[in-house]
């Protein structure tokens, strides 16, 4: 109960490795304690979920009416089929304190509500006597929170918990004056710094340097909401590697429930999988490849491959891999990148022969300078002609100044413009050198699905000076695919077996 709870009350962000102490491995009673609103997942899976009303294929049956109770309960397990991919397929995922966004209404709400509490505590503790309402409530909610970082074997911390932060005793000594809440704060940092995980250290101990009751009370509580988050992805990161079964079979029900309220709900995953099987016949009959290649496996893989080279505008997105689309985007603009990276760095390297091959650092100095340039190449804004003529001014100038540094005559006036001229052409797409360098990524890429996640495929040449940034998006495909397949497996089984002819039909994906 306690990981379904977890998969169901988290959202993602970058990642910050979190290491806790010895006496740090504990894992909150209830990890919703870092509430975090699941809104956000929500409307995207909403707004990425094709409608059944748009789509073209003949239904086999009259559409059935559904209560409004039935689309939010369908509306609910595909939002936390959502959260739980996410989970599995983002290494990077943690839970992330919600903080509504600046200068938002909510915002100013909250910080008025806020100021209010404190403001009225403040001016509680200032009567003549004292009036302590406000501050025992807000005891109460550290205890419960001190309480809920501890395991079942920490009996004798509970115990001391227990001891100091006697409710019914605070409330007595309130009751006679003799209350002193600076003594339960210092405690109470004390304990938080023992339960902390390094990366709060510095926050608890500037906890220390706080003298006034009510500025100290209002920063305790925001470090214990950091503590409650830290707990949580800690958790989280703790039993990871025992949710792959269980998200999977998860994911495959869930959908399984989606499927059974919209029955035409795998039409686009047909239609991808038809063409791409399509586009390989169609290779066969050329006599492009083996006659082998239209297999279930291959097809299935190079289905995967084609999401690489999707037209997101035009072409509506396969249902099984629809929560991965903003994902398979950046991954797609990412091998866009290197290509184009590659091809640039090719074309210079052949274009000017010995002369610069092994010098020391070139190569990284060439990448930096056009990566920088290809930076927001997915921009709208961005200019492709301007920026490639850039590229290849400042190449030239670079070239020229590592030649005379060792030795070599600069580069010709010919030379610089044949170079600028090679350099600018790589823009368009049917560019001999840019079509060498993307079909060499995609075959990378391939053999990368081919072989396994034990085996890596050698690198094709041309691609050495982008290999780190291509192996670690040939590590991030690869998860992502063979995730999806864990979890739609029997899906894809039966599609392929319709389409593909009968030598192929039994298979295992």
């Amino acid at each position: 109960k306690k990981k379904n709870n977890l998969i169901l009350s988290v959202t993602s962000g970058p990642a910050d490795s979190i290491m806790p102490k010895d006496s740090d491995h504990k894992e909150p009673k209830d990890a919703r304690a870092a509430d975090v609103p699941e809104e956000t997942v929500r409307q995207k899976v909403q707004a990425n979920t094709p409608s059944p009303h748009t789509r073209n294929s003949p239904q086999a049956s009259p559409p059935r009416f559904v209560s409004v109770e039935e689309l939010m309960e369908t509306a609910k397990g595909v939002t936390n089929m959502a959260l739980a991919h996410e989970i599995m397929v983002n290494q990077d995922f943690e839970i992330k304190p919600a903080e509504p966004p600046e200068g938002s209404l909510e915002r100013q709400v909250k910080e008025i509500m806020h100021k209010a509490f404190w403001d009225c505590m403040e001016a509680q503790l200032k009567e003549d006597p004292p009036s302590y309402e406000h501050a025992i409530k807000l005891l109460a909610e550290i205890k419960e929170t001190l309480l809920s970082f501890l395991l079942p074997g920490h009996g004798r911390l509970q115990a001391r918990i227990e001891e100091v932060l006697d409710l019914p005793l605070i409330q007595q000594q309130a009751e006679n004056g003799a209350l002193d809440i600076g003594h339960l704060s210092q405690f109470i940092v004390g304990m938080m710094g023992s339960f902390c995980a390094p990366c709060r250290d510095k926050d608890v101990n500037k906890l220390k340097e706080i003298t006034e009751i009510v500025p100290l009370l209002k920063a305790i509580f925001s470090v214990l909401d950091l503590m409650k988050v830290d707990m949580a992805n800690f958790a989280l990161m703790s039993i990871r590697p025992h949710l792959m079964q269980q998200s999977v079979e998860y994911e495959r029900n869930k959908f399984q429930q989606f499927l059974e309220k919209q029955p035409n709900a795998l039409d686009y995953t047909e239609k991808w999988l038809e063409e791409t099987a399509k586009c390989l016949r169609e290779s066969d009959e050329e006599g492009c490849g083996a006659a082998e290649l239209a297999s279930p496996i291959n097809v299935h893989n190079r289905a995967y491959l084609r999401l690489l080279k999707w037209d997101h505008a035009s072409d509506p997105f396969p249902e099984t891999v629809l929560m991965d689309q903003v994902r398979l985007q950046e991954m797609q603009q990412e091998v866009e990148r290197l290509v184009l990276l590659s091809s640039v760095l090719l074309i210079v390297y052949t274009t000017t022969g010995e002369a610069i091959s092994g010098l020391p650092g070139l190569m990284e100095t060439l990448k930096t300078t056009v990566g920088a340039m290809l930076a927001d190449m997915h921009m709208p804004s961005f200019n492709a002609p301007e920026a490639f003529a850039t590229i290849g001014e400042k190449l030239c100038v670079e070239l020229s100044s590592c030649l005379s540094r060792h030795g070599f005559p600069p580069f010709s006036a010919d030379s610089s413009s044949g170079l600028k001229g090679q350099i600018l052409s790589v823009i368009q797409p049917d560019n001999k050198v840019r079509a060498l360098m993307d079909s060499r990524v995609q075959n990378y890429l391939l053999a990368v699905l081919e072989s396994g996640q034990h085996r890596t495929p050698p690198l094709p040449g041309g691609l050495t000076p982008v290999s780190k940034e291509l192996m670690k998006l040939a590590v991030g495909f690869s998860r992502l695919v063979n995730f999806n397949k864990l979890v739609y497996s029997p899906f894809y089984q039966k599609i392929l077996q319709n389409i593909l002819t009968p030598v192929h039909k039994e298979f295992v994906l």
